[in-house]
């Protein structure tokens, strides 16, 4: 079972769009995120923190891959994946619940207007 999910999983992202990875990306994000703050909220430190790493590392392809010079948004959502790795540190590192909560919230509005453009682009093609 876990290997017709994987070998379902891996042929899902190599078939995917860049903008369905993109999608998928802030999916596990908020999923990672999620995770996180039940975790902190159960006294589970151990999982938090590798959750919180996970959601960073995310955040850190998402930053690494932009191509600010593209775009006229470029520049602030770059600041803003910026200042949301900043928060999942200080989140991870604290072990504060409240600011893993306005991360989540961050990325859920993230993954949402994402998901809305993907599917704008993808009706227009």
């Amino acid at each position: 079972m876990i290997n017709a999910r994987s070998t379902y999983m891996d042929a899902s992202i190599a078939t995917a769009s860049p903008a369905r990875l993109l999608v998928m990306l802030y999916e596990r994000l908020v999923l990672d995120v999620t995770r996180g703050l039940d975790a902190q909220r159960a006294g589970d430190v151990q999982t938090a923190h590798q959750q919180l790493l996970h959601a960073q590392d995310i955040v850190l392809e998402l930053r690494s891959s932009l191509r600010t010079e593209e775009w006229d948004g470029g520049p602030g959502l770059a600041s803003i994946y910026d200042f949301l790795h900043t928060q999942l540190v200080r989140a991870n590192v604290s072990k504060d619940s409240t600011v893993t909560e306005s991360c989540l919230a961050l990325v859920t509005d993230l993954c949402q207007t994402w998901r809305a453009a993907a599917l704008q682009a993808a009706s227009v093609a």
